[in-house]
């Protein structure tokens, strides 16, 4: 083994990674929020959620269009 890491793993991969799910995720819980008539636990716990799995589905749909 020669010591190298994985880029894959590293602070300048990661922090720009988490930065722009993070930005996802607002953006579609702001959304969930805004076409909900009525806030309660239970909405708040699946708009959390699904704009979770919304905010990963469009990372790694950008991934897979840009290659990066």
């Amino acid at each position: 083994m020669t010591g190298r890491t994985s880029p894959r793993g590293t602070p300048r991969t990661v922090l720009p990674a988490l930065a722009e799910l993070l930005a996802w995720w607002t953006a579609l819980a702001l959304l969930w929020l805004v076409l909900i008539t009525s806030v309660d636990t239970l909405e708040r716990i699946v708009g959390a959620s699904a704009a979770a799995v919304g905010a990963l589905l469009a990372r790694a749909a950008r991934r897979a269009v840009t290659w990066r």
